[in-house]
């Protein structure tokens, strides 16, 4: 589902990806300046409202040279596009690329390693931009905007361990189905059979997709693709986890 009404599905995907991004690295403790960087989020933001206001967009999202003129720029388009758009987001934008060009440096004199700081005001100003680009593009309130930026990250579980590139399930004793699901339930996004059969550590794929996966699918319980190998999981799947498995 596209959420941003007349936005090229190019620069949307790439807004919530960094978005993603600075909310996976945040719950990983990777507070680097490296590994929590809003200023592509900031690009991506700005080619947005740039093209929104022009009529017209890019192949591609870009950087302006000169980032902050640019954005305060906007302010001076035609007040039908409304204040968000041509100052709040804008202003935002600003600091936002700001914390990490000038505080992800050196940090010589200071008491205190501003890092995790830094990180919690860079994950809060990235998640209140997506919204309010949600909230102006899809027609829906401050707290269906929230919610819905809430719905496009990860959802962190204990009982799912992330080590190196794999997921583990920490509850050895639960079915494959529900070990499924809840590996399921950890992601933001559809998830290849191939990694969910790896990361469950099933011994047969083929078994797998013929006792868990066509079933759950039937059930309703999750969306398999046979075609593109892929697995989501339901409402339907998501209430099961909630209700029955992390109790």
């Amino acid at each position: 589902m596209q959420l941003l009404t007349g936005i090229p599905k190019k620069f949307e995907d790439e807004l919530f990806a960094r978005y993603r991004e600075i909310e996976r690295n945040f719950r990983e403790r990777r507070w680097g300046p490296s590994e929590l960087d809003g200023g592509k989020l900031c690009e991506a933001a700005y080619s947005i409202l740039k093209g929104h206001i022009d009529g017209h967009f890019p192949a591609s999202p870009s950087k302006p040279a000169n980032f902050p003129q640019a954005c305060s720029n906007l302010a001076n388009a035609n007040t039908s596009f409304g204040h968000s758009i041509r100052i709040l987001i804008p202003k935002m934008l600003i600091s936002l690329y700001d914390v990490r060009n000038h505080r992800g440096v050196g940090h010589i004199g200071g008491d205190v390693d501003p890092n995790h700081m830094d990180a919690v005001c860079v994950l809060h100003m990235a998640k209140w931009v997506v919204s309010e680009f949600i909230r102006l593009f899809y027609s829906v309130s401050t707290e269906q905007a929230t919610e819905l930026v809430e719905s496009l990250t990860e959802r962190h579980i204990d009982v799912v361990w992330k080590t190196g590139s794999k997921k583990r399930i920490l509850l050895p004793d639960l079915t494959m189905l529900e070990k499924a699901l809840l590996m399921l339930y950890s992601e933001a996004e559809p998830m290849a059979e191939k990694t969910l059969v790896d990361y469950i550590e099933h011994s047969n794929p083929s078994v797998f997709r013929r006792d868990v996966l066509k079933p759950a699918h039937k059930k309703k319980l999750l969306e398999y693709d046979s075609t593109e190998r892929t697995v989501e999981i339901s409402p339907l799947g998501i209430k099961r986890v909630e209700r029955e498995i992390l109790v």
